[in-house]
């Protein structure tokens, strides 16, 4: 459980300019370092390679210094943890936590409408021809696979810092993928894997994330780690009640500077 000197981090991704929304985010991770003595951290989620990019990377930091939010450690690279989420993605097929999935993703979309219909999760069953003789077979052929975490019987419970004490039930839930076919880790395994690795003992993000939560504590239990306390911070709204974007006019930190 989190500690009384806590480590926080800010996470954006290279993609665009930072938008004051998540400067806001970033700003109370910084506050709430200061506040209690802790580490405000900054991780850059650069795992998506065709839209990240070096220029978005400095303007991000250029934005940080420029609104005084220090970090107290050199930013983590989310990219140069890819070992690191393999090998966790690893640990959780050994554990049978996770399975191979050798379906296509057509195959695949054709499985979740049928379930949908019949208001039904998807779970490994669902899926022809992945029983462990058939998937022992099929991994011996060399035939590509992803990885999905097998989503346990009961309930997910996690004590929010600004909603408090919320619960999903688990037959709510899809098992879900944490590797792709290519290797590449999907995002709940990936921020898992480097909040654990730096020591992160309260995750405090936009609502939007709200929905990841319950599949993050479970990656969280079946890799024995500790687990942090979160916090969902409500969204920026335009006058439109929508979130705030460019249709509203100036939405990133670089058009309120100049």
């Amino acid at each position: 459980m989190a500690t009384s000197s806590p480590r926080v981090r800010f996470a954006p991704s290279p993609t665009g300019y930072l938008h004051v929304g998540g400067a806001r985010t970033a700003l109370f991770n910084y506050l709430f370092a200061r506040n209690r003595g802790g580490k405000f951290l900054l991780r850059i989620e650069d795992t998506d390679r065709e839209r990240s990019s070096d220029e978005m990377t400095s303007q991000i930091l250029d934005a940080m210094e420029w609104l005084g939010l220090e970090v107290d450690e050199p930013p983590v690279h989310q990219a140069d943890g890819l070992e690191r989420h393999r090998t966790d993605a690893g640990k959780l097929l050994a554990a049978g936590r996770a399975w191979r999935c050798f379906a296509s993703q057509e195959e695949l979309a054709g499985i979740r409408a049928e379930l949908r219909e019949q208001g039904r999760p998807l779970r490994r069953e669902a899926v022809p021809g992945h029983g462990d003789e058939e998937s022992a077979a099929r991994l011996a052929a060399g035939e590509p696979f992803a990885l999905f975490f097998a989503i346990p019987e009961g309930s997910t419970t996690f004590d929010d810092i600004v909603h408090g004490p919320t619960t999903v039930e688990h037959a709510h839930m899809d098992d879900f993928v944490v590797l792709r076919s290519d290797g590449t880790p999907v995002y709940n395994l990936a921020v898992v894997s480097d909040d654990i690795q730096m020591g992160i003992t309260h995750v405090l993000r936009g609502d939007d994330h709200l929905s990841n939560t319950p599949k993050q504590v479970l990656i969280y239990d079946a890799l024995g780690a500790d687990l942090p306390r979160f916090g969902h911070l409500p969204m920026i709204l335009g006058s439109d009640g929508k979130r705030l974007s460019k249709r509203h006019g100036a939405a990133s930190v670089e058009a309120f500077r100049a």
